[in-house]
């Protein structure tokens, strides 16, 4: 079964406002890792099985740290359904389809 993560991070301790760089290394990470993911302005959903997504918020959340951040809060939503398959653009499509 598929379920959806939504991550963010908030680096804390750095000298810029921006934390695009975080972003582009989450990123990496999950491209790395093969999985589907949506960025938005305040998080990035991804798309995998349960184990795969907390080892990716893991490597995430570790490689901002070890990017000379002195402090980061990971906040981590999952949303994983086991009666039928759960996907990005089918979630995305109900909402759009229920506006028309």
């Amino acid at each position: 079964m598929m379920a959806l993560m939504e991550i963010s991070l908030i680096p804390i301790g750095t000298n810029s406002a921006s934390f695009s760089s975080s972003v582009v290394n989450a990123v990496r990470i999950i491209e790395e890792k093969g999985l589907k993911y949506q960025v938005t302005p305040t998080n990035t959903i991804i798309e995998g099985d349960l184990d795969q997504l907390l080892d990716t918020a893991k490597a995430i959340h570790r490689n901002a740290i070890s990017n000379g951040v002195d402090r980061i809060v990971t906040n981590i939503s999952i949303d994983e359904r086991v009666d039928k398959q759960l996907s990005i653009e089918q979630q995305v499509d109900i909402v759009q389809q229920s506006l028309q």
